[in-house]
């Protein structure tokens, strides 16, 4: 089965689903081992991964379905690529579609901020009309040659024009033919209520930002409200982190790493999750020869 099908049936199956961001071949590997059905490649955690920069819209597109090859090559699991605005007009949309179909991906998340985009929970957001956003979707939809891609449609409204608003143009983005529609950075309880409620019908994504705008809820709690897709877009990459820095500061402090070893995978589980049998078995299948001409 294609991870585009797969995905479109995790979306439509009872119950909620819970996906992890990932941001390089190793975040990606740990998410699919840790047993989670999908994965979102996310925009922010691969700037502040990649270029040691926040979530500013500094990333470009070739450097995003870059790292989504590298997720998508080392993975099974279905990974929707969050393709920021599509890097420009629908002109620039057709490309980037072409580029992330190419990479391997399963969905694409498009937004309708105005470049150069923010983090949904940064201010100084500003978004592009509605009617460019649906004209940006309806060009993704001509695009796909996969029709079982999903398309994600987000809006940032909620931070410009208000929830009236960004419902609004949820209900238009699904109209153009997004399969799923994401709200970005609602600020209550009652905020996610409307969005469940009044979009209902349509399958609704919520992400859950530590420390962001939008309550932090758990996957059953969503659920009951109707959401679809949980997103906790870059869980792992604090974790990686704060784990990083704890084990640098003993290290700093100590000049031994005695005390760090509960920080650190072990040796096995390093070589293990990096698939060193496979290669080793490589080795022997095509490169015994050289041993058998010394």
């Amino acid at each position: 089965m294609r991870k585009t099908t797969k995905f479109k049936e995790l979306i439509n199956q009872k119950g909620i689903l819970v996906m992890p961001g990932g941001f390089d071949g190793m975040s990606a590997r740990l998410i699919e081992e840790t047993g989670f059905k999908a994965m979102l490649a996310t925009g922010a955690g691969i700037s502040n991964s990649q270029l040691g920069i926040a979530d500013v819209g500094l990333t470009t597109m070739t450097e995003v379905a870059q790292q989504v090859t590298k997720m998508t090559d080392v993975t099974n699991i279905p990974i929707l690529a969050d393709m920021d605005t599509g890097y420009g007009n629908a002109i620039n949309v057709i490309r980037s579609v072409k580029e992330f179909e190419r990479a391997g991906a399963a969905g694409i998340q498009i937004e309708d901020q105005l470049a150069p985009k923010k983090c949904g929970h940064f201010a100084g957001k500003q978004v592009i009309s509605k009617e460019e956003m649906v004209h940006k979707i309806k060009a993704i939809v001509d695009t796909r040659q996969d029709p079982d891609l999903v398309i994600v449609a987000r809006t940032d409204a909620r931070a410009i024009h208000g929830i009236d608003d960004a419902l609004d143009r949820a209900h238009a983005y699904a109209e153009a033919g997004a399969d799923v529609t994401f709200v970005e950075a609602p600020q209550s309880l009652k905020e996610l209520e409307r969005i469940a409620t009044e979009l209902k019908g349509i399958p609704q994504m919520a992400n859950m930002v530590e420390g962001g705008l939008t309550p932090l809820l758990s996957a059953q709690e969503l659920e009951q409200m109707g959401f679809k897709i949980m997103i906790c877009a870059n869980t792992a990459l604090r974790a990686a982190v704060k784990g990083i820095k704890d084990a640098l500061t003993i290290l700093q402090n100590d000049g031994d790493q005695a005390k760090l070893q509960h920080l650190i995978c072990t040796w096995e589980e390093r070589q293990t999750l990096f698939r060193l049998h496979e290669v080793s078995k490589i080795e022997d299948k095509y490169l015994r020869f050289t041993e058998e001409v010394k």
